[in-house]
């Protein structure tokens, strides 16, 4: 029961209540229940007089306004420049978030997920990168970010790490990426091993971090196996069964294929061969600078690489939480191995 005109108030113990059974202020109890370094340099009976009354009230912090007084919510933001968020596992980008999701669910961290970032207007994705101050820090995903908000973020001190390689801010940006360029180059590899002397890598048209660093990988599996190729760039409209006839008359015995998130290109080059009645490895071969996230039913198995998307959301929460614990050499950029995937569709040319 409480009483009128300053009695005994009853309900959950106050700091105020603390302060005045300690006889301090209640600055100073807030200083004390906070255990931060200006409470541990006050006199030892001061502190002691107000843990006191707090054990004699039955006292418990609130666990939220503890949190926030250490600006340590234990969210972690995930922020993707793309249309929709991953949440379908049929996207390819979703299981970066599955990897976020089980290293955060492991660590004891919340994830915040921001799925308003899909518009690809720059003021509306400056609204959105500044959103991501209500985590404690953040995991961006995606194929392209704005370079002067990114430095913005990161010369205030917000953690970042993202997911794929991106130097666009030079070393300031800690991430973790796949190595593309190794990969693709390896694949071309395997293709002269089985004896292809000509090449055609069909790619889509954007300048995204990862189709340059596929293309740099299948140049670069040229050199080292001295075999020919070209690159050609394509959404897939351009794309036709006469088109494919005369790259296989001028000799070229195999297709390479970007793996994006759209796989135009990939579907546009099979729809051809389709149409053309024409069939791999028997008539040429075919193969993908990464793997299809999710194939069609009784679809071969293209040959290519897997990219370890999972592991790569995994290691970008994890550095993400040795950032905000304050551990500065967790902030690095790094490439994981991309494992070869041997597929159906190539063989020896005919």
């Amino acid at each position: 029961m409480s009483s009128q005109g300053g009695g005994q108030r009853s309900g959950r113990p106050r700091q105020a209540d603390i302060a005045r059974i300690a006889g301090v202020s209640q600055a100073t109890v807030s200083l004390v229940l906070n255990g931060n370094e200006a409470g541990l340099a006050l006199a030892q009976s001061t502190r002691a007089r107000v843990l006191g009354a707090a054990r004699q009230l039955g006292y418990v912090a609130d666990p939220a306004a503890r949190r926030l007084v250490a600006r340590s919510n234990r969210l972690l933001g995930v922020y993707t420049f793309m249309a929709t968020f991953p949440v379908d596992f049929r996207n390819s980008y979703y299981p970066f978030l599955v990897g976020v999701e089980e290293e955060a669910a492991a660590q004891g961290y919340d994830l915040l997920l921001f799925t308003g970032s899909g518009s690809t207007r720059p003021e509306k994705q400056a609204d959105g990168l500044n959103r991501l101050r209500l985590a404690d820090g953040c995991v961006l995903i995606g194929r392209h970010a704005p370079t002067e908000e990114l430095l913005r973020l990161l010369d205030d001190g917000f953690p970042l790490v993202y997911v794929g390689r991106n130097d666009t801010v030079g070393s300031q940006l800690p991430y973790i990426g796949a190595d593309y360029v190794r990969a693709s180059a390896d694949v071309v590899t395997e293709l002269a091993r089985l004896g292809h002397r000509r090449l055609a890598y069909v790619r889509e048209p954007d300048q995204a971090v990862a189709s340059l660093d596929r293309e740099e990988g299948f140049r670069l599996g040229l050199q080292e196996n001295g075999v020919h190729g070209e690159v050609v760039y394509t959404d897939g409209s351009d794309l036709n069964e006469a088109r494919l006839r005369g790259w296989l008359e001028a000799g070229t015995t195999a297709f390479v294929a970007e793996s994006t998130d759209t796989q135009a290109a990939a579907d546009a080059l099979r729809a051809c061969a389709a149409s053309a009645g024409l069939k791999y490895p028997q008539d040429f071969s075919l193969a993908m600078l990464g793997e299809e996230v999710n194939p069609q039913p009784g679809a071969p198995v293209v040959t290519g690489f897997a990219v370890p998307r999972p592991e790569m959301g995994r290691r970008a929460a994890r550095m993400l939480i040795e950032l905000l614990s304050g551990d500065g050499a967790a902030a690095h950029q790094e490439l994981l191995a991309c494992p070869p995937v041997a597929g159906e569709t190539t063989g020896p040319p005919r």
